[in-house]
């Protein structure tokens, strides 16, 4: 295929609104042309109390852009993406360009894990996520210009929880912080967007106050069984850091586009994942976390949980999307 036509392109935008954004705000728009596919910021919906750098919706961004490419390569459409191209409008995140050629075959492998693909933030298994697992998922991140670090050292993994805790504790009490929390888990009948109590569950018995995931004020999602002579802690969900060698919005851009690839790939292998974006919403947490915890040189971005689906684990409802006329621009 040489040249796609609009409504393939079209069909590949509607396939990137399923990515996976913070609070499942969906923060972008998108310019279809002839040949071409632009990717913008919405920055009205900004999280300015919880992401008050904007790191999370570039890197939401990434996520979908990184979406749209694999859409693209699975109709076998080859493409060019020009990232951040009007330094006059850092909105204007990145322009797609359809070439002639084939698509990538190792984007295109990816593309049925768009639909399955969920956030899981419920217990996961004892079972241990295999070594070539997380090496697989290593690739991909670096595929995509990134670093991925796995926390498995046990002090490493409980200075890592401490600063999420940490996180928690600050944004608890940050001005605003819980008045979005609230906007986004209570979204109105037939909303589009936010996140459903539907998809949320309580933390296990026994783990409350321990859980390294963020507490939303509605979850009505129930945990699965726990199996017999096991405890609330039997969870050998791995922690994987998503970092980049710079902090720019380039550099975050990419980190989402990377997070992309490694949810899909981790789907792929019928692995559950939970994107963690707290710490790294905090200027002392992240530097904490960088510093005197991974003290690596490269700047994490996310924290990505990792691990089997719990036996007896309910299937995950689909989560909202807007439709595609809601977030197109005009050409």
């Amino acid at each position: 295929m040489t040249r796609s036509r609009p409504a393939d392109l079209s069909a590949a935008v509607e396939h990137a609104l399923r990515a996976p954004s913070v609070h499942n705000t969906q923060p972008w728009h998108w310019r279809i042309t002839a040949h071409t596919v632009e990717l913008h910021a919405d920055w009205d919906r900004h999280l300015a109390a919880t992401d008050p750098g904007r790191r999370d919706l570039v890197l939401s961004c990434g996520a979908a852009l990184h979406h749209l490419q694999v859409a693209l390569a699975a109709l076998d459409v080859s493409v060019r993406v020009d990232r951040l191209p009007d330094p006059e409008d850092l909105g204007h995140l990145a322009t797609v360009e359809i070439l002639p050629g084939p698509g990538d075959e190792a984007e295109a492998a990816l593309f049925d894990s768009i639909a399955r693909r969920r956030t899981d933030r419920r217990r996961m298994s004892h079972r241990p996520v295999p070594v070539g697992h997380v090496a697989t998922l290593a690739e991909q991140a670096s595929r995509h210009g990134a670093v991925l670090l796995p926390v498995t050292d046990p002090a490493l993994r409980q200075g890592l929880v401490a600063v999420l805790t940490e996180a928690a504790h600050q944004q608890a009490d940050t001005p605003g912080y819980e008045a979005e929390l609230q906007l986004w888990t209570h979204r109105y009948t037939d909303a589009r967007d936010g996140i459903p109590a539907a998809n949320v569950s309580p933390p296990p018995v026994g783990l409350v106050g321990t859980s390294p995931l963020r507490r939303f004020p509605r979850a009505t999602l129930t945990q699965p069984p726990q199996q017999p002579g096991s405890g609330p802690a039997d969870d050998a969900a791995e922690l994987l850091v998503l970092a980049t060698r710079g902090d720019d919005q380039l550099d975050r851009l990419r980190a989402g586009e990377a997070t992309s690839a490694l949810l899909l790939a981790a789907t792929g292998l019928g692995l559950a994942s939970t994107p963690l974006s707290q710490a790294l919403e905090i200027d002392t947490s992240r530097h904490d976390l960088q510093d005197h915890v991974l003290r690596v040189p490269e700047h994490p971005q996310l924290i990505i949980r990792i691990g089997w689906p719990a036996d007896g684990a309910a299937e995950l409802p689909v989560t909202p999307r807007r439709s595609l006329r809601s977030v197109l621009l005009p050409i």
